[in-house]
């Protein structure tokens, strides 16, 4: 097997000292979490997908939720201090984050952007969170994650 070659976020993590585990799939083009989640057969609901919205002030803002949840816009607005937050349009991803549609994860993005991980995170030892490239998946613990993405734990999922 050859061996994987470290992305910008495996390289962040290993720098932190922050253990994780990585899962790998073939893959080259996009996939939607929810498949990439049963391709491992990993439980949904530790599975986790990062959104970069764009706020009314022009600013960038990362939330962290898990794959089959949906983001609740006014609460994730509220939780960033902006009256509103739109999805950010697909092309523009990589200019912004420096990452691809279904590679990016919140750690080691182009700049830091306020970042909020989805509260319902702290219950989970672990959670699986795009890896920085497409076939790359990282499990690490939630608090792990929220160090090395300087994010905090917010209420900004859909509820039932």
């Amino acid at each position: 097997m050859e061996k994987t070659v470290k992305t910008n976020a495996m390289r962040i993590l290993e720098t932190l000292k922050v253990p994780y585990v990585e899962h790998t799939y073939e893959c080259d083009e996009f996939i939607d979490a929810i498949r990439i989640a049963d391709m491992l057969s990993l439980p949904h609901e530790k599975v986790y997908k990062t959104l970069v919205t764009q706020g009314s002030s022009r600013n960038y803002y990362v939330f962290v939720i898990p794959i089959a949840q949906e983001l609740d816009m006014k609460k994730a607005a509220r939780s960033v201090g902006e009256k509103s937050v739109a999805m950010l349009h697909v092309k523009d991803i990589n200019r912004v984050t420096g990452y691809i549609r279904g590679g990016c994860t919140a750690i080691g993005m182009k700049k830091q952007y306020t970042t909020r991980i989805e509260q319902e995170a702290q219950k989970l030892e672990k959670i699986i969170v795009s890896g920085g490239r497409l076939g790359i998946q990282l499990e690490l613990s939630p608090q792990d994650l929220a160090r090395a993405s300087d994010a905090e734990f917010a209420d900004i999922i859909v509820k039932p």
